[in-house]
């Protein structure tokens, strides 16, 4: 009688954890679904090989977007990887000390505060300043953005790597920094790697922070220290215009940017999953 039970108890206990599931991944499949069907239809040449078309004519394409949003990123890795990379390893080789707290501290609270304040922060800071809104100012936002998740993911991967290693490195006449950058951080590459790019997954898409730093643009352009285009801007500007043109451009631009931020996605799980292997 008692496994009767257990068996009907266990039975109802994977229903409900599969009816939660599925409420929970079903808004997923629906937008992602509903983003696919409307984008696939728009699709052309055209558009990633043209600039807008101004306003009232028909055709042209997001190339301008698709720059501009690749120069931010640029801008963006160029700031945050190394600097979380150094962070992550700091905070995985230091055992003590009140510097270690501090920086954890800053990395938790960068962590929780939404976009649109660190788009705040960089028109006050960098906008400001210049007199102007530019890529640099949208790069530098990003930055911050994947800052946090760089050091938790590169302190977390290192904390992981054997202590035999390292104490091998110390005892062949190796200095501390020369371990924890040619031992460790080499050890642990594979999850670094994936890191970096669940960072840029996590930027690519955001807004709010270059609404305020970088505004976007109508125009091709190259030059860092103006205002630029970028892909999620131009999604945003579209879904609000009453032009039904634009808002077609938005769904296929919108398509764009849900493929490469599941390209890198699942490139990134193709890293962890590699990385398990070799461990295994």
């Amino acid at each position: 009688m008692r496994g009767r039970i257990q068996k009907i108890t266990n039975a109802l206990a994977t229903c409900v954890i599969v009816l939660f599931t599925f409420i929970t991944v079903l808004p997923l499949v629906l937008v992602v679904g509903y983003i696919i069907v409307k984008g696939f239809n728009h699709l052309s040449f055209d558009l990633i090989t043209k600039n807008p078309a101004p306003v009232g004519e028909s055709g042209g394409g997001v190339l301008n977007g698709i720059v501009g949003s690749a120069i931010i990123l640029g801008i963006s890795s160029v700031i945050g990887i190394p600097l979380g990379l150094l962070g992550g390893l700091y905070l995985a080789e230091v055992k003590e000390g009140k510097l270690k707290h501090i920086i954890r501290l800053c990395v938790e609270i960068l962590q929780g505060i939404p976009s649109i304040v660190i788009g705040i922060v960089g028109y006050i800071l960098i906008v400001l300043p210049m007199h102007r809104f530019s890529a640099i100012a949208g790069g530098v936002a990003l930055s911050i953005l994947m800052l946090p998740i760089i050091v938790i993911s590169t302190e977390e991967v290192l904390r992981l790597v054997p202590v035999e290693l390292k104490e091998a490195g110390v005892a062949l006449g190796m200095p501390q920094w020369r371990v924890s950058l040619f031992i460790v951080l080499r050890t642990g590459l594979g999850g670094v790697i994936s890191g970096i790019l669940l960072s840029l997954s996590r930027i690519a898409g955001e807004t709010a922070p270059l609404l305020f730093t970088a505004l976007g643009s109508q125009f091709f352009s190259l030059k860092m220290g103006q205002p630029i285009a970028a892909l999620p801007l131009q999604i945003f500007n579209y879904s609000i215009s009453p032009y039904p043109e634009w808002h077609s451009l938005c769904f296929a631009s919108s398509f764009i940017l849900l493929i490469l931020i599941l390209t890198i996605n699942i490139f990134t799980r193709a890293i962890i999953e590699r990385m398990n292997y070799k461990v295994g």
